[in-house]
């Protein structure tokens, strides 16, 4: 008998916290190593919701709460869907976990059954497929690529759906892309859905407020009111209020699901951490203008690192709509052999390469199902962003 399960062969760990560790363990080593794995903003947490946590524990909310959120953080998040996205819900129609892959994690466990599929566009988020396949479901990855600047098209929907398909897994702006959906693009996505009842639609909106330029976010059930009472949209406050440590992440649907992703969560963690509910209440309920503030800090350094990786050679980059991701693309590169010596076989390899020779570390596209790319995370300074594009630069220009 077997003592792990055999679950597990199912699944892999993520490949971005891989990354992220192992750029750890070098710069831990004397490496001079620019880590642009990590899908976190480089600033800290704003101090008024320092400050409401402080105010928890020295008011003793420190105990156990009720499994699936407090009243107060519940009623915050239907005035936020409400004010952001003119969504309807009730607080028994709403859901707190410890972060918002514990949301997307529920509601798969407590929806999937064997056979059943779930439509994920690729390049996809590294967690999607394997908490699907955890689930028990079994993940359908729809390439949309670069031609299509990395969003999925209403005929590549219509032509993955099947009567098993119960889930298609949306989000917008993207990890890893950062393409965000039109509103128009969007309708004509949810226009293929309303032709099949039998699907349900996971929105990830958890970058919903770092979009650029003249961007407009909408999310599904916005877009196509039809589609509410199959749509799951989920958020949190990890990206947009610099939370990611403090993990709690939210989502409003149809009662019966939420009350099924609840006894899903009583049975695992139970309720999220406590002083955590009330930090995310003040950000959530508090002073927004910060916002925007980082929200133009995003957008420049975004712009720094299309413009610079654009001028390496072999490398096409898409400037993306949202998000803090750029994924471009290296097909030029393949093939060829670096200044060290590594052949350059696919993107695992260039990014291995690139990290063992410049110290640069990124993410492989193959870890998003999509290749031969890579992604950067520019949550991190100017400055060195700055000079991880030149070394990037000065990579590509020694592959020969």
């Amino acid at each position: 008998m077997a003592f792990l399960s055999d679950t597990l062969a199912r699944v892999k760990p993520s490949q971005t916290i891989a990354v992220t560790n192992k750029a750890r363990e070098l710069a831990a080593t004397g490496r001079d190593v620019i880590g642009l794995g990590a899908g976190e903003p480089d600033f800290d947490t704003p101090q008024n919701i320092k400050d409401a946590a402080k105010r928890a524990i020295d008011e003793g909310r420190t105990k156990y709460t009720a499994v699936d959120g407090i009243p107060e953080l519940k009623k915050a998040i239907c005035a936020k869907f409400k004010r952001e996205n003119g969504l309807d819900y009730t607080p028994a129609q709403v859901s707190v976990a410890t972060g918002g892959k514990q949301i997307l994690y529920n509601a798969l466990m407590a929806t999937l059954n064997p056979g059943d599929e779930v439509i994920i566009p690729a390049p996809y988020w590294v967690s999607y497929p394997d908490m699907v396949l955890l689930a028990g479901g079994t993940p359908v990855p729809v390439a949309a690529g670069i031609e299509t600047d990395f969003k999925l098209t209403p005929a590549q929907l219509e032509a993955a759906i099947t009567p098993k398909t119960k889930w298609f897994i949306f989000n917008s702006p993207s990890n890893p892309t950062g393409a965000g959906y039109t509103r128009d693009e969007l309708k004509a996505l949810t226009d293929v859905l309303m032709r099949h009842p039998q699907v349900w639609i996971m929105s990830d909106d958890m970058y919903e407020h770092l979009v650029f330029d003249d961007f407009e976010f909408t999310s599904p059930a916005q877009v196509e009111p039809g589609l509410y009472d199959r749509t799951l949209t989920c958020n949190g406050v990890s990206k947009a209020y610099a939370m990611t440590g403090w993990r709690i992440g939210y989502c409003a649907g149809p009662v019966e699901l939420i009350k099924a992703m609840g006894t899903i969560q009583s049975q695992s963690t139970s309720n999220p951490c406590s002083v955590s509910q009330y930090a995310a209440l003040e950000g959530l309920t508090g002073p927004q203008d910060f916002l925007a503030t980082n929200r133009a800090l995003f957008q420049r350094r975004r712009d720094l690192v299309v413009g610079m990786l654009n001028e390496a050679k072999g490398i096409v980059c898409p400037k993306p709509e949202g998000a803090f991701y750029v994924y471009p693309d290296i097909s030029a590169c393949i093939g060829k052999t670096s200044a060290g010596g590594a052949s350059i076989s696919d993107d695992e390899a260039f990014a291995t390469a690139l990290l063992e020779e410049t110290g640069v570390a990124v993410v492989f596209g193959a870890a998003f199902g999509l290749s031969p790319n890579f992604r950067i995370s520019y949550a991190t300074s100017d400055e060195q962003l700055r000079e991880a594009c030149a070394r990037i630069q000065g990579f590509c220009a020694g592959l020969s």
